[in-house]
């Protein structure tokens, strides 16, 4: 049994008919037939009968194309991962949501790469509709923030993707102690508060967001003000001039000293979950599953929801970058 052999049936098997794998594999027909009669004799099963112009597999042949799928895909991840691994030795690319690269990506990654001696990463922003396509297109290892979407006309399983929760927030709507909202007991309808303000970082609230899904169950679409970042949305809210979905970790601090009040509204707070999702095991990167595995650790946890320190968050040009330091 030989590996050209196994891909020559795993793509009988997945086709249907030995001339189209003939056309697809660039070989004649009788090439592939030399291969499949080797391996029968080989593993002593016919694999297959002919049937309706094409082929129907024995049972032999269905559990042997399951085991050949697989053989052949690590093959071919194996000879992608030696290629790449002169130029790409110990780089992570990684795509993260915006909220998350300011929030936590800095105290993450400084983490990983301590744990992980020669590791060294770059990390880009882009929006939460993007990281499927471009995790497709391998431009970068992984992504870190929100859970992938599929492009329009695509189902979410064509992606191929392994997508793995590793930190559960929540948002709560918050206003300024002196802001009029404050003294307001609830439970409170969302409409009562699109007259004010609202602010957000430079993602503002995404529709395939868990926030931008409860807005949308409550059928209102507030109009928000959107700023270079939610540190900067967070200090006008403190400074009384609107309202904004903060994350609970990073106003409480705030909100038991008596500077922010949370206000007592229907649905709130929001519970969302940020996700470290890559190419199946097959395709990705053996840092980048490290990484996958590394963000839900209990070290990694305390150290992204740890209050005050550097986020870490560096502007270059049009994307951010997460700039990491010992």
């Amino acid at each position: 049994m030989t590996l050209s052999q196994l891909r020559t049936f795993a793509l009988v098997a997945r086709l249907g008919s030995l001339h189209a794998a003939a056309e697809a594999l660039g070989v004649s027909e009788p090439a592939v037939s030399s291969a499949l009669a080797a391996l029968r004799q080989d593993l002593g099963d016919p694999l297959f009968v002919r049937a309706g112009g094409g082929i129907a597999l024995t049972p032999g042949g269905r559990a042997l194309a399951d085991y050949a799928q697989d053989i052949v895909g690590l093959a071919d991840q194996a000879r992608w991962e030696v290629s790449n691994a002169q130029n790409d030795a110990g780089r992570l690319k990684i795509v993260s949501t915006a909220p998350f690269a300011e929030h936590a990506a800095g105290r993450l990654l400084d983490l990983f790469t301590k744990r992980v001696p020669g590791a060294s990463v770059d990390v880009v922003v882009e929006s939460a509709e993007d990281l499927g396509s471009l995790l497709q297109e391998r431009a970068y290892d992984i992504a870190l923030g929100a859970r992938p979407t599929a492009p329009a006309g695509t189902a979410v399983t064509e992606l191929r993707l392994e997508c793995v929760p590793f930190l559960r927030y929540q948002r709560a709507l918050v206003a300024s102690a002196a802001h009029p909202l404050a003294p307001l007991h609830g439970p409170v309808s969302v409409a009562r508060l699109l007259d004010r303000p609202w602010f957000a970082g430079p993602a503002g609230i995404q529709d395939s967001s868990e926030e931008g899904r409860w807005l949308a169950s409550m059928g209102v679409a507030p109009e928000i003000i959107r700023l270079s970042s939610e540190t900067e949305a967070l200090a006008a809210v403190r400074a009384g001039e609107g309202i904004m979905l903060a994350l609970g970790h990073i106003v409480r601090a705030d909100i038991q000293a008596g500077v922010l009040v949370r206000l007592p509204v229907v649905g709130t707070p929001v519970t969302g979950l940020w996700w470290a999702s890559t190419l199946d095991h097959r395709r990705t990167t053996t840092l980048a599953r490290t990484l996958q595995r590394f963000a839900g650790t209990a070290d990694a946890t305390a150290a992204m929801v740890a209050p005050g320190g550097s986020r870490g968050l560096e502007r270059r040009g049009s994307k951010f970058h997460v700039a990491l330091w010992s």
